[in-house]
């Protein structure tokens, strides 16, 4: 039987610590893109002795270090012949308005841009393992619209609005791979985990933090979340559905807004420009 060889990035926590030991357990073989190594190899080491699994690597990557990024693709294609499975999955909501080292609003670059650059660095493994790329988005993208006039947020900025916007942006990249990248065999699926009990909301402060403080009793939890992400990772015959957004595991339609075909291109354009300087 062929082993699966998966990336994963924001393994450490919440859904992507329960989706990496889902996966263990059907014997894939575990990179976990993460930005705390302690906490990397504590999971390796949990998940090693659960499920048996000896195939888990650690690799470090910080999403919000786009040097760090690139030199976690190229360790990843020293040491790969493929990939069949990248799941983006990573991901954080921010209080205060920040720029990372690079200059980039940290919401931005956190759930797209690091990603972005992750994927398309990654492009000659995931090819040739005719690879599933799966992308964490939100329902929240229904609040967002493509705003690239102010795309750092920094005027009137909104925590809330900055992620929607990100997750918009993760189903517009999911369309965009799925359109350029089809005929090479790579397929790519966006999807909602559902609203997970997760630490995810723990640096979020004033309304918004009364909000999760309030429905957090309806919250799923982390492994019921992450069952999309394994389903698109495992199941099969999903090749006609590339490019579609998810929702409890069935294909739905996402808002409108991500319909955008023109916003679409632009966001690809800005990205390469944004990366061009960290590409191999």
């Amino acid at each position: 039987m062929a082993i699966t060889t998966t990336v994963i990035t924001g393994a450490t926590s919440g859904i992507g610590e329960a989706t990496a030991f889902a996966l263990a357990e059907k014997k894939h073989a575990l990179y976990l893109l993460v930005r705390d190594i302690k906490k990397g190899e504590e999971l390796k080491q949990r998940i090693t002795t659960t499920t048996g699994n000896q195939a888990i690597n650690v690799v470090y990557c910080d999403l919000t270090d786009l040097a760090s990024v690139a030199a976690a693709a190229t360790e990843l294609k020293a040491k790969l012949f493929n990939i069949q499975v990248l799941i983006n999955n990573a991901g954080g909501m921010f209080s205060d308005f920040e720029l990372t080292k690079d200059g980039f609003e940290k919401t931005f670059q956190s759930n797209h841009l690091g990603h972005f650059l992750l994927t398309t660095q990654l492009l000659p493994l995931l090819e040739k393992g005719h690879a599933r790329i799966i992308n964490v988005s939100s329902d929240m993208h229904k609040m967002s619209k493509s705003d690239f006039d102010n795309l750092q947020k920094e005027e009137k900025y909104s925590s809330a609005k900055a992620y929607a916007n990100s997750k918009l942006f993760n189903i517009y990249f999911t369309k965009s791979l799925a359109e350029r990248y089809g005929t090479k065999g790579i397929t790519a699926f966006a999807l909602h985990p559902g609203v997970v009990k997760t630490n995810f909301n723990a640096k979020i402060t004033g309304i918004w933090k009364l909000i999760f403080s309030i429905v957090t009793p309806f919250m799923i939890t982390p492994g019921k979340g992450a069952q999309t992400s394994i389903y698109l990772a495992t199941a099969p015959k999903l090749d006609s559905k590339s490019g579609t957004y998810f929702v409890k595991q069935k294909q739905v339609k996402p808002a409108s807004v991500a319909n955008d075909e023109t916003a679409r291109n632009k966001l690809w354009d800005l990205s390469e420009q944004f990366i061009a300087k960290f590409k191999a």
